[in-house]
Protein backbone atom coordinates (compact mmCIF):
# COMPACT_ATOMS: atom_id res chain seq x y z
CA UNK A 1 0.00 0.00 0.00
CA UNK A 2 1.70 3.62 -1.04
CA UNK A 3 0.35 5.28 1.83
CA UNK A 4 2.58 3.92 4.28
CA UNK A 5 5.54 5.17 2.61
CA UNK A 6 4.55 8.59 4.78
CA UNK A 7 6.21 7.21 7.59
CA UNK A 8 8.74 4.40 6.55
CA UNK A 9 12.21 6.11 6.86
CA UNK A 10 10.55 7.13 10.51
CA UNK A 11 9.83 3.37 11.38
CA UNK A 12 13.05 2.16 10.00
CA UNK A 13 14.63 5.13 12.76
CA UNK A 14 12.81 3.76 15.55
CA UNK A 15 14.17 0.28 14.38
CA UNK A 16 17.56 2.02 14.80
CA UNK A 17 16.64 3.72 18.23
CA UNK A 18 15.07 0.47 19.58
CA UNK A 19 18.26 -1.37 19.08
CA UNK A 20 20.42 1.59 20.92
CA UNK A 21 17.66 1.52 23.69
CA UNK A 22 18.63 -2.31 23.86
CA UNK A 23 22.19 -1.32 24.51
CA UNK A 24 21.27 0.96 26.82
CA UNK A 25 19.29 -1.21 29.17
CA UNK A 26 22.02 -3.76 28.99
CA UNK A 27 24.27 -0.61 29.79
CA UNK A 28 22.08 0.47 32.90
CA UNK A 29 22.36 -3.18 34.26
CA UNK A 30 25.81 -3.55 33.91
CA UNK A 31 26.33 -0.26 35.82
CA UNK A 32 23.98 -1.33 37.99
CA UNK A 33 26.09 -4.16 39.19
CA UNK A 34 29.48 -2.60 39.40
CA UNK A 35 30.85 -3.21 35.82
CA UNK A 36 32.80 -0.65 34.17
CA UNK A 37 31.59 1.12 30.62
CA UNK A 38 34.13 2.25 28.21
CA UNK A 39 33.74 5.32 26.83
CA UNK A 40 33.54 3.10 23.71
CA UNK A 41 30.02 2.65 24.31
CA UNK A 42 29.05 5.56 26.17
CA UNK A 43 30.23 8.30 23.67
CA UNK A 44 28.45 6.44 20.90
CA UNK A 45 25.48 6.07 22.96
CA UNK A 46 25.33 10.05 23.73
CA UNK A 47 26.24 10.75 19.93
CA UNK A 48 23.20 8.52 18.81
CA UNK A 49 20.92 9.95 21.28
CA UNK A 50 22.15 13.48 20.54
CA UNK A 51 22.69 14.09 16.85
CA UNK A 52 20.48 11.20 15.27
CA UNK A 53 17.34 10.71 17.29
CA UNK A 54 17.25 14.39 18.54
CA UNK A 55 18.09 16.09 15.59
CA UNK A 56 17.83 14.26 13.08
CA UNK A 57 14.73 11.76 14.03
CA UNK A 58 12.93 14.92 15.55
CA UNK A 59 13.99 16.96 12.88
CA UNK A 60 12.19 14.89 10.21
CA UNK A 61 9.15 14.92 12.32
CA UNK A 62 8.95 18.12 13.14
CA UNK A 63 10.13 19.56 10.12
CA UNK A 64 8.00 17.49 7.56
CA UNK A 65 5.70 14.98 9.59
CA UNK A 66 3.94 17.07 11.93
CA UNK A 67 3.51 20.56 9.21
CA UNK A 68 1.90 17.55 6.85
CA UNK A 69 -0.71 16.73 9.41
CA UNK A 70 -1.41 20.32 9.98
CA UNK A 71 -2.57 20.62 6.34
CA UNK A 72 -4.89 18.01 7.17
CA UNK A 73 -6.00 20.13 9.94
CA UNK A 74 -4.76 18.18 13.12
CA UNK A 75 -3.97 21.43 15.19
CA UNK A 76 -0.30 21.87 16.08
CA UNK A 77 -0.78 23.91 19.74
CA UNK A 78 -2.86 20.64 21.04
CA UNK A 79 -3.43 17.21 20.61
CA UNK A 80 -1.09 14.33 19.26
CA UNK A 81 1.37 17.02 17.62
CA UNK A 82 1.84 18.99 21.10
CA UNK A 83 2.34 15.82 23.06
CA UNK A 84 4.99 14.73 20.72
CA UNK A 85 6.91 18.06 20.42
CA UNK A 86 6.77 18.21 24.36
CA UNK A 87 8.51 14.80 24.48
CA UNK A 88 10.68 15.72 21.68
CA UNK A 89 11.95 18.54 24.14
CA UNK A 90 11.88 16.38 27.25
CA UNK A 91 14.53 13.21 25.06
CA UNK A 92 16.85 16.37 24.55
CA UNK A 93 17.06 17.27 28.01
CA UNK A 94 17.53 14.05 29.16
CA UNK A 95 19.74 13.54 26.42
CA UNK A 96 21.79 16.48 27.67
CA UNK A 97 21.64 15.46 31.09
CA UNK A 98 22.79 12.38 30.43
CA UNK A 99 25.95 13.73 28.18
CA UNK A 100 26.85 15.68 31.59
CA UNK A 101 26.76 12.53 33.74
CA UNK A 102 28.32 10.37 31.30
CA UNK A 103 31.27 12.88 31.16
CA UNK A 104 31.19 12.70 35.10
CA UNK A 105 31.06 8.86 35.40
CA UNK A 106 34.25 8.80 32.68
CA UNK A 107 35.91 11.46 34.53
CA UNK A 108 34.99 10.24 38.34
CA UNK A 109 33.89 6.55 37.91
CA UNK A 110 30.31 7.74 39.72
CA UNK A 111 27.88 6.73 37.94
CA UNK A 112 24.81 7.34 40.19
CA UNK A 113 23.99 10.06 38.13
CA UNK A 114 24.20 8.29 34.83
CA UNK A 115 22.27 5.73 35.99
CA UNK A 116 19.51 7.38 37.09
CA UNK A 117 19.88 9.22 33.49
CA UNK A 118 19.90 6.28 31.63
CA UNK A 119 17.30 4.67 33.08
CA UNK A 120 14.90 8.34 32.54
CA UNK A 121 16.11 8.25 29.09
CA UNK A 122 15.32 4.28 28.26
CA UNK A 123 11.88 4.76 30.09
CA UNK A 124 10.79 8.03 28.31
CA UNK A 125 12.10 7.05 24.55
CA UNK A 126 10.45 3.72 24.97
CA UNK A 127 7.18 4.82 25.80
CA UNK A 128 7.38 7.75 23.43
CA UNK A 129 8.41 5.53 20.51
CA UNK A 130 4.83 3.54 21.58
CA UNK A 131 3.05 6.25 21.28
CA UNK A 132 4.22 7.72 17.56
CA UNK A 133 4.40 3.60 16.58
CA UNK A 134 1.04 2.99 17.62
CA UNK A 135 -0.84 5.97 17.36
CA UNK A 136 0.45 8.95 15.44
CA UNK A 137 2.12 7.19 12.97
CA UNK A 138 -1.40 4.94 11.91
CA UNK A 139 -3.30 8.27 12.11
CA UNK A 140 -0.30 10.16 9.71
CA UNK A 141 -0.77 6.92 7.49
CA UNK A 142 -4.46 7.40 7.33
CA UNK A 143 -4.41 11.18 6.81
CA UNK A 144 -1.82 11.61 4.18
CA UNK A 145 -2.66 8.59 1.83
CA UNK A 146 -2.96 10.41 -1.17
CA UNK A 147 0.50 13.23 -0.16
CA UNK A 148 2.76 10.22 1.19
CA UNK A 149 5.00 10.47 -2.34
CA UNK A 150 6.02 14.44 -0.90
CA UNK A 151 5.59 13.96 2.69
CA UNK A 152 8.37 11.16 1.81
CA UNK A 153 9.98 13.53 -0.18
CA UNK A 154 10.43 15.68 2.11
CA UNK A 155 11.23 13.59 5.06
CA UNK A 156 14.26 12.07 3.02
CA UNK A 157 15.05 15.75 2.14
CA UNK A 158 15.48 17.17 6.10
CA UNK A 159 17.12 13.70 6.88
CA UNK A 160 19.89 14.34 4.16
CA UNK A 161 19.80 18.28 5.32
CA UNK A 162 20.46 17.23 8.86
CA UNK A 163 22.65 14.67 8.74
CA UNK A 164 24.89 16.53 6.16
CA UNK A 165 24.93 19.42 8.97
CA UNK A 166 26.46 16.44 11.19
CA UNK A 167 29.19 15.53 8.50
CA UNK A 168 27.47 11.87 8.80
CA UNK A 169 25.04 9.91 6.85
CA UNK A 170 22.46 7.11 7.61
CA UNK A 171 25.35 4.53 6.91
CA UNK A 172 27.38 6.06 9.53
CA UNK A 173 24.39 5.28 12.07
CA UNK A 174 23.40 2.16 11.15
CA UNK A 175 27.26 1.41 11.87
CA UNK A 176 27.35 2.71 14.89
CA UNK A 177 24.37 1.39 16.34
CA UNK A 178 25.96 -2.55 14.59
CA UNK A 179 29.06 -1.55 16.30
CA UNK A 180 27.22 -0.74 19.82
CA UNK A 181 25.25 -3.95 19.96
CA UNK A 182 28.79 -5.97 19.49
CA UNK A 183 30.63 -3.96 21.58
CA UNK A 184 28.12 -4.55 24.29
CA UNK A 185 27.98 -8.16 24.09
CA UNK A 186 31.17 -8.13 24.49
CA UNK A 187 31.25 -6.62 28.01
CA UNK A 188 28.49 -9.11 29.23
Amino acid sequence: MNYIVSTVSLRKDHDLIEKVIKSMEVTLQLLKNGKTIPESILLPVIDFSKNFTAVCHHGKEEESLFPALEQTGMPRNMGPIAVMLMEHQMTRQIADRMEESAKEYLKTGSSANLTSDIGAYIEHVSAHLWKENNRLFMMAEMRLQGNSDQVNKSINEVEKLKLDKLGKNRTDYESLVNQLEHDVSKII
